[in-house]
């Protein structure tokens, strides 16, 4: 089973930029599409992106697309999420999660994996 750490949220000024990791334990990590997700105060978790096991595609929630990109490092088995032109409604604790595929991750059928999350925090 992988284990996920997330890090690198923070407060941020609104149209700033942040990158998020997640640190994947184990020698599987390249065997799990990953995704990231968020939960805002008062909010049900919603998805924001995933990408494939090679990293070789990517799929995003209409909100996000143009702002933010998911890549992975493999040997580093960390997966990252580059936020640009953050807006105060990107408040959040963001979590990464794996599953086997993007469509399991996207739909978060049967996920292996969560993270702890990590706190994004966006000031107008």
């Amino acid at each position: 089973q992988v284990q996920l750490v997330e890090s690198g949220g923070g407060l941020v000024q609104a149209g700033g930029s942040l990158r998020l990791s997640c640190a994947a334990s184990g020698r599987t990590f390249s065997s799990y599409a990953m995704g990231w997700f968020r939960q805002a105060p008062g909010k049900e978790r919603e998805f924001v992106g995933a990408i494939s096991r090679s990293g070789g595609s990517t799929y995003y929630a209409d909100f996000v697309k143009g702002r933010f990109t998911i890549s992975r490092d493999n040997a580093k088995n960390t997966v990252y999420l580059q936020m640009n032109s953050l807006k105060p409604e990107d408040t959040a604790v963001y979590y990464c999660a794996a599953g086997s595929t993007i469509v399991v991750v996207s739909t978060r059928q049967s996920l292996d994996a969560w993270g702890q999350g990590t706190l994004v925090t966006v000031s107008s």
